[in-house]
């Protein structure tokens, strides 16, 4: 019996669950502004996330390239060695994100499937240098160590940018609209949304159409001519939205809001879509290259790994088909959603998390940061300013957690944040950039009263301490079990996926 067939397809088995649990955990990003602001019924949001995922697999760009050579050197590792690398990353990652998914936390799956391969890679590399293997070579130059700094750094500069700009973008709209959106989305709507589908679409182009796995030419088109597209989208989508709002009464900011849902809907299945079956895919790949060598597994190089492979759009098709049923079907991923609407909410909720000695230092700074704008700006432009700010609480039972206003400006500076990054090649999560743009924007809309800033700085302080959590954990756990295969063999690596598998189906089949 071929072992290294069993593990292929214990890989792509797990791609299923990994799938399953990816989505769950990162439905939050697109999901938490449209069901906060009751824009549609829930079943209408569902459909247009759907929708955008399914296009996002299908737009996919394909193999992850990390999967291949962003954290190690495949040239120094033989078939065998990639293989206990690949088992112990997506036993690690399916424990792992279900484990955050069960607790109704929203956490990174690009920083748990890159610390993962670097933790197993680590233990793979210091094993073969052990047993003899490249004696001209250091640990270090197994790793590349300079694409895992890079992925730290983007994770810092991430959250404090993302927090920043979606609390700016926010009090600067709110100072714009107050909160009677109704007068405000009469004179100014049509303007506004205008701009936010410009954005978006431009958002679209540049993630969607970029990377999609179509001739070069029609990329080369939007790329050419994208001023040209920014300038006519902003003329079209203002245009069309002022007569939608004057001859049918339609809201323009609902149009935001869904197309928005969309948007980042097809941005997390075109790019994260690798997170989950970039692994198992290049195992796949990585077995056939093998078998067609003749070689032993131990004596074949994987430097071919290293050269471009696009996934098959076959492939592509059943995972959009597997996150789309996910994204419906999914209790967790409404928990998980849950967490950070009650988290932005305008209005009094039952806080999931208890205050805490670092809660109570940032409320101590940001009051003392407070009380010194307070005393540096004159008192008339102050009173202006808490007018602009004045919130009538709604006693209504089931009233949206916010409104329409700050949905459209969580996913529009969301979309700009990840686009800017991505053109410039600076590694981010889409979860740090969703979940902290949203947090800014509710601080900002003074959703945070006295009562209840204690609970919540208190849950982002949770959510941002269990995000250095899945990095550790996630290098830890993968390491360990990477060396427990390397120990016991490949029928060790095919227990533990029968365990993973079983712990998984155990934990939904509880929460269901």
């Amino acid at each position: 019996m071929d072992i290294y067939l069993i593990l292929v397809i214990a890989l792509l088995i797990l791609a299923i669950g990994d799938l399953v649990v990816g989505v769950s955990n990162d439905a939050v990003n697109f999901l938490t502004s449209a069901i906060g602001s009751r824009v549609a019924t829930q079943r209408t949001i569902l459909i247009i996330a759907a929708a955008g995922v399914f296009a996002g697999a299908a737009f996919s760009s394909g193999m992850m390239e990390v999967a291949r050579k962003g954290i190690f050197n495949p040239s120094f590792f033989s078939f065998a060695d990639v293989m206990i690398i690949f088992m112990a990353v997506m036993i690690t990652d399916i424990i792992l994100l279900d484990a955050f998914n069960s607790f109704g936390m929203p956490t990174s799956t690009t920083v748990s499937i890159v610390f993962e391969l670097l933790g197993a890679s680590v233990m793979v590399g210091w094993l073969m240098l052990r047993r003899g293997e490249h004696p001209e070579l250091e640990l270090l130059d197994l790793i590349n160590t300079s694409k895992a700094g890079q992925i730290i750094a983007g994770i810092f500069i991430s959250i404090g940018v993302a927090f920043s700009v979606g609390a700016l973008s926010q009090w600067v709209s709110r100072l714009w609209f107050t909160f009677n959106i109704r007068r405000g989305v009469k004179k100014y709507g049509a303007l506004f949304a205008g701009i936010c589908m410009t954005i978006i679409i431009y958002f679209l182009v540049i993630k969607g159409i970029k990377g999609a796995q179509f001739g070069g030419d029609i990329s080369a088109f939007f790329m050419q001519n994208a001023l040209l597209i920014v300038v006519g989208s902003f003329l079209f989508s203002t245009i069309v939205l002022f007569a939608l709002q004057r001859l049918f009464e339609v809201n323009p900011l609902k149009i935001v809001v869904l197309a928005g849902t969309f948007a980042l809907a097809m941005a997390f299945a075109g790019n994260d879509l690798v997170n989950f079956i970039g692994v198992p895919i290049t195992g796949y790949q990585s077995y056939n290259m093998w078998q067609d060598s003749g070689l032993a597994a131990e004596a074949f190089s994987m430097s071919s790994l290293a050269e471009a492979v696009r996934t098959p759009k076959e492939l592509l098709f059943i995972a959009g088909l597997i996150m789309v049923v996910t994204l419906w079907f999914s209790a967790k991923a409404r928990k998980v959603t849950d967490t950070s609407v009650k988290l932005g909410s305008q209005g009094a909720v039952d806080e999931r998390f208890k205050p805490n000695l670092i809660s109570s230092g940032i409320i101590s700074v940001a009051t003392g940061f407070s009380n010194f704008f307070t005393t540096v700006v004159p008192n008339r432009t102050l009173e202006r300013i808490d007018a602009r700010f004045k919130f009538e609480e709604v006693t209504e039972k089931d009233r949206p957690a916010f409104d329409l206003l700050r949905a459209a400006v969580n996913l529009v500076i969301a979309s700009i944040l990840i686009a800017f990054a991505s053109s410039l090649k600076l590694p981010l999560s889409t979860t740090y950039v969703s979940f902290m743009v949203a947090m800014g924007a509710s601080l900002a809309d003074r959703a945070w009263g006295a009562g209840s800033a204690p609970y919540r700085v208190a849950g982002v302080v949770n959510v941002i301490g269990g995000w250095f959590l899945t990095a550790i954990v996630a290098f830890a756990a993968s390491a360990l079990i990477a060396l427990l295969i390397n120990m016991g063999g490949n029928w060790v690596a095919v227990g533990l996926f029968v365990v993973a598998l079983a712990a998984l189906l155990h934990s939904n089949r509880r929460k269901k």
